[in-house]
């Protein structure tokens, strides 16, 4: 779902989020937001407790098919060879 709203920056450049994104995002009183600013845009994520179960599978897509220990041993082989030149 996406929706659009408008928030106002008080004058302590504090904002209130939209009730509805608070419950789409599950965000409560306390809980920590990243900003991110890019290509003129504000971006807020709330922080993840805990980074690496968030990180958990990500881009796992790029190594469907290969096999890693196979790959791994070509890298560890190309390091000890490339010593010798």
């Amino acid at each position: 779902m996406s929706t659009t709203d408008s928030v106002k920056v008080s004058g302590r450049y504090q904002i209130s989020l939209p009730s509805h994104a608070r419950r789409e995002l599950g965000i409560e009183a306390g809980d920590r937001l990243l900003v991110v600013v890019q290509d003129g845009m504000i971006i807020l994520l709330p922080q993840p407790q805990n980074y690496v179960e968030a990180m958990r599978g990500l881009h796992k897509e790029v190594w469907q098919g290969i096999d890693t220990t196979a790959y791994l041993n070509e890298e560890r082989a190309a390091w000890s060879t490339s010593d010798e030149d």
